[in-house]
């Protein structure tokens, strides 16, 4: 059934399928939305999960851990200042290894005070050991929150998953979704069933003091897992795509590569915009394609070595920077070149951070500026009469 339904919905219905038993969030723009709707879905008996109310997101995200390490199946969904809040907590799910899903409404860390869209707050916590998606459109919302459950709660990797969302973007617009069943659902994503859990009846420790002795070994588990993920990621995807036909990549995506000899890099709903200038410009000639990068965090590396075999130069947006070093997506591709014998040129651009447009013909702008260029940390459409003042 096809639907035309908010970006927000579609992540509250896909989420209800997934069967949770404990939802804790704290609502904060633009993410309240989808607290607001499966606060009512439970309220409506629609979905039979525990909602819990908590005073701050530090709350819904230590709610969630004792609900992940009691052996149920947990959710939250938060934004900037809220995930920043939750930051001690994230390190202790992953660290324990709780399987849980958390939404992201991708928006700008303050000051000064924005509400809208960038990924300023989803890089924060890259080193956290979470698993980190991407999500480009309302229909990848609906088919990626069971996908995420389950790459989650795979015993070989248990670990926290982030779905990260543009806010206003994708939150509060609406779109055309093909809705999953339920019955669909309960096929691909089974009953958890925890690696361990706390219990009564088989007490175990968690979360335990780590002296010298074991703390580095149990980072280096924690690095292990990441690597092992990369796998499961592309191999759920994979799954996915043969019972519905719907792809969006694993790791990766790509857009009109067969011949490219630049591609564009990006995360997220900026892909979107990407495909039109794709199209655009291939339509004059001029040979180029997309590289989506849907998980951040494991970084695929050699998935984009792999794409980017026969490219001259990649072009990279990215809606964050980091200050005192550059743009972060764009020196997470450089790594992926360190010592290798086939090195593409690599410009990066910062975009839309606060939620500042970004046009299609800013997208073609600066293609044309950088052509044959290598260009570092360029921000494009500033506005130079207030950054002279």
């Amino acid at each position: 059934m096809r639907k035309l339904i908010e970006g927000s919905m579609a992540v509250s219905e896909s989420v209800r399928l997934c069967k949770p038993d404990v939802i804790a969030a704290y609502p904060i723009t633009p993410q309240t939305h989808i607290v607001e709707f499966l606060a009512q879905m439970v309220a409506d008996g629609d979905c039979k999960a525990q909602f819990i109310n908590v005073e701050s997101e530090f709350g819904a995200a230590s709610v969630v851990l004792g609900a992940a390490a009691v052996g149920t199946r947990a959710y939250s969904a938060t934004t900037a200042q809220g995930l920043l809040l939750m930051a001690e907590v994230l390190y202790n799910l992953a660290g324990m290894r709780l399987p849980l899903v958390i939404t992201v409404a991708n928006r700008a860390v303050s000051a000064p005070i924005n509400i809208w869209n960038d990924h300023s707050d989803a890089v924060v916590i890259r080193d956290a050991g979470l698993i980190m998606l991407f999500a480009e459109d309302a229909q990848e919302l609906m088919d990626i929150h069971p996908q995420a459950y389950k790459i989650a709660e795979n015993p070989e990797i248990s670990l926290p998953v982030t779905v990260n969302m543009d806010g206003f973007i994708l939150t509060h617009a609406f779109e055309p979704v093909e809705m999953l069943e339920q019955a669909f659902v309960d096929k691909f994503l089974p009953p958890f069933e925890p690696v361990v859990k706390l219990d009564v009846e088989n007490p175990i420790t968690m979360g335990l003091l780590a002296e010298p002795t074991w703390y580095m070994e149990s980072r280096y588990k924690l690095k292990e897992t990441m690597e092992d993920s990369l796998a499961v990621i592309d191999a759920v995807a994979d799954e996915f795509k043969k019972k519905t036909g719907r792809y969006y990549g694993g790791l990766i995506d790509t857009y009109r590569m067969e011949d490219a000899e630049t591609a564009f890099v990006a995360m997220g709903s900026l892909v979107g915009t990407l495909k039109d200038v794709v199209d655009t410009l291939r339509a004059k000639g001029e040979k180029v394609g997309i590289i989506k990068i849907r998980s951040f965090r494991p970084f695929p590396q050699a998935k984009i070595r792999e794409v980017s075999a026969n490219l001259k130069q990649l072009i990279v947006f990215d809606k964050s920077y980091s200050l005192g070093l550059g743009t972060i997506l764009q020196e997470e591709l450089r790594s992926c070149f360190y010592r290798q014998k086939h090195q593409p040129m690599i410009s990066g651009f910062v975009v839309g951070l606060g939620g500042r447009d970004i046009p299609p013909q800013s997208i073609i702008n600066s293609y044309n500026k950088s052509r044959g260029k290598e260009l570092l940390n360029e921000f494009v459409d500033l506005r130079t009469d207030v950054v002279g003042r």
